[in-house]
């Protein structure tokens, strides 16, 4: 069964986002309340698509959701989750997955980061419920960073979305300026599957700008999207930068994240996908997705208990 330990203490966010960052509180509200706890089922993932001469093919993991629990203490960036996976429900014909999947995702004032470390290894493609083939050599290994400059953050809310740890109650949306970079290696094993080489190395770095929106429906519920892309530059390695011809690559990289929020609590669906290309050109492309999805409840309390002191 698969086990996953995530902690992580945002001092990055704690730089580049002040506390005292202003908003217009005709858009953005805050919780008062000093306490979240977080339980959450979801799965990150990650899957491989290859496409040659009007034929597609597309490689799936197959790891199960995992749930979670977590908190996070007002004006304190910090998060404690702890996932155990479901592994009853994987289906064994499709094969068996060993993934490492390490990811964060920080929204703040001004800024977005998004961190990916992410080991798979035994993938599965399926033709119709008759035709499935397992790749159990086939591995992937993603290093990536990702940030993303809000222009509007004075009364768009990513965070008010994503982490729902304060409201959106008017709507609004924000141009978005990012720069990224990835290093990725995927590794077929004996077999050559994509292409004509059995191994691919890629590093690559380029710039990327879209738009967000959140829409506040009804001051309750609220439904964000968020979609940007860009040119990345590049080539197998990231020694042989620069002493090769650059390659160029196309990004995309769409959010999604709909949620109800009361007082005191709050449920949310949210979706992101990281879609680069480690290998593309007009006959051939081999394209790398990555991401999660998540429904979350999230119960807000005024008191901290055993540390706030009682009343007398």
């Amino acid at each position: 069964m698969k086990v996953v330990i995530y902690i992580s203490i945002s001092l990055i966010a704690l730089l580049t986002n002040p506390l005292t960052a202003q908003t217009d509180s005709t858009y953005i509200k805050s919780y008062d309340q000093k306490l979240s706890v977080l339980f959450y089922t979801g799965k990150n993932f990650v899957f491989l698509l290859h496409n040659e001469k009007d034929k597609e093919v597309e490689y799936l993991p197959n790891n199960p959701m995992d749930i979670g629990a977590g908190f996070s203490l007002k004006n304190f960036f910090i998060g404690l989750s702890y996932g155990y996976g479901f592994d009853f429900m994987r289906d064994k014909k499709y094969g068996k997955t060993e993934s490492f999947d390490f990811q964060l995702h920080n929204y703040g004032r001004k800024y977005a980061l998004d961190l990916f470390i992410q080991q798979y290894k035994g993938f599965f493609s399926e033709e119709g419920s008759n035709n499935i083939q397992l790749f159990p050599e086939l591995s992937v290994t993603q290093y990536g960073l990702n940030g993303q400059y809000i222009f509007n953050g004075k009364k768009f809310s990513y965070k008010a979305a994503f982490d729902q740890s304060e409201k959106q109650i008017k709507s609004a949306g924000s141009w978005l300026l990012g720069m990224g970079v990835f290093l990725s290696k995927i590794d077929t094993g004996n077999s050559i599957l994509m292409g004509d080489k059995s191994v691919y190395n890629n590093f690559q770095f380029g710039v990327s700008g879209g738009y967000a929106y959140n829409w506040a429906i009804h001051r309750k519920w609220f439904i964000a999207m968020s979609v940007t892309t860009g040119i990345n530059f590049g080539s197998d390695k990231i020694n042989t930068f620069g002493k090769q011809r650059l390659e160029v690559y196309p990004t995309v990289f769409p959010r999604f994240a709909a949620g109800y929020n009361r007082a005191n609590w709050s449920i949310g669906l949210s979706y992101l996908s990281n879609f680069i290309f480690p290998s593309f050109s007009e006959d051939s492309n081999i394209g790398l997705n990555s991401g999660n999805f998540r429904l979350s409840y999230i119960h807000r309390f005024d008191r901290i208990p055993f540390l706030d002191k009682k009343e007398k």
